[in-house]
C-alpha cells in the first residue's frame, strides 16, 4: 500500500490512472473514504428469451423487423 499526499484538484487525474474501469464505488466510513473499482458485467439481453424467438438466440431486433415486414408484404 502506498501513501501519498496531494492537492484535491489532482485527485481526479490520479484516480483515473489507478482504476481501469469507468465506475467506482465510494463508501464513507468513520475512518475515511473507501473507493473501489466496479467491474461492469456485460449481460446478454437474449438470456431467458421466451415466446416466438426462443429458438433464435442470435435474432436481432433489426432481423426481426425485417422478417415482420417481409411477412406483411406476403400477406398483401
Amino acid at each position: 500500500m502506498t501513501e501519498q499526499i496531494m492537492n484535491t484538484d489532482a485527485l481526479q487525474a490520479f484516480l483515473a490512472t489507478r482504476f481501469k474501469t469507468n465506475k467506482v464505488r465510494i463508501r464513507e466510513e468513520k475512518s475515511g473514504v473507501m473507493i473501489e473499482p466496479v467491474e461492469e458485467k456485460k449481460t446478454d439481453c437474449t438470456i431467458g428469451l421466451r415466446g416466438i424467438l426462443a429458438d433464435y438466440p442470435d435474432m436481432s431486433v433489426d432481423k426481426f423487423l425485417e422478417r415482420k415486414h417481409a411477412d406483411k408484404e406476403l400477406d398483401l
